[in-house]
């Protein structure tokens, strides 16, 4: 297997963070990652691409079809250097899943990246509330570092494996001795859901922990939708079935 990586500028960095949001469960990361680079206006130095992404197209904005690739960003804010691995795909098996992560560190070290930030969704049987949010790693002096009160590390006998990049990014950053953090929120584990919520969680704490002075309200305006959609929702269902039920004095016939 090969990736083919295409660079579109050589960005200066000063020792910076590598921040993973690739989709998964409730696209959790997805969804938070893609934020960040939105609002902070973060600019793409580098373009991935490889046979072992899944055998689709996209159709771009001008309706025309772009093969998958994913993207690194950077973007220098209140002294710091942040990179962002972003893209709408995997890789499709565990080699090509390895081998990915393998570059991806490459890059990391050719920056002298200080830590790798990694993050996920936490696939629940129901639509949680409020999301928690949990925090794992290869370095107990980093996830010590990120402090916040709705962040748990019981961990152990509730989260399974951390499957994909953002699980393998973390076992093989401490191969490299690069300390490395995951951020998991909580979400409904449906295929169509989208987890704001959770993403939303997670990046309350990122916000706060690296001062990056994002303004949460545009999020916080569609989970507000959402929770109203869901009520109208309920309210229809709960109308329909009273409307089925048989009333005491009905009688059937065959």
């Amino acid at each position: 297997m090969s990736f083919k990586i295409k660079s579109l500028e050589k960005p200066k960095l000063k020792s910076p963070i590598l921040i993973e949001g690739l989709p998964g469960m409730g696209n959790v990361g997805k969804i938070a990652v893609d934020f960040m680079i939105e609002h902070l206006q973060a600019k793409k130095f580098l373009e991935i691409s490889s046979h072992s992404f899944p055998n689709s197209v996209f159709i771009n904005e001008k309706n025309l079809i772009e093969l998958p690739k994913i993207g690194m960003y950077y973007k220098n804010t209140n002294g710091k250097s942040i990179m962002f691995l972003a893209g709408d795909v995997q890789p499709t098996d565990e080699k090509s899943c390895y081998a990915f992560c393998e570059e991806v560190l490459d890059v990391v070290e050719k920056y002298h990246a200080k830590e790798v930030i990694t993050l996920g969704g936490i696939g629940l049987p129901e639509n949680p509330k409020k999301p928690a949010v949990y925090k794992t790693g290869n370095n107990k002096k980093l996830i010590q570092k990120y402090r916040a009160k709705q962040v748990s590390t019981s961990l152990y006998g509730f989260v399974g494996p951390i499957v994909g990049v953002s699980g393998v990014l973390l076992g093989l950053s401490a191969e490299r001795k690069i300390p490395a953090i995951s951020f998991l929120a909580e979400t409904f584990g449906h295929p169509n859901h989208l987890g704001i919520k959770g993403a939303r969680e997670i990046l309350d704490v990122l916000n706060k922990n690296l001062r990056l002075n994002l303004d949460l309200a545009e999020l916080d305006a569609e989970i507000s939708d959402m929770n109203k959609e869901s009520e109208s929702e309920k309210d229809f269902f709960k109308n329909i079935k009273r409307s089925i039920q048989p009333r005491k004095d009905t009688t059937y016939i065959g």
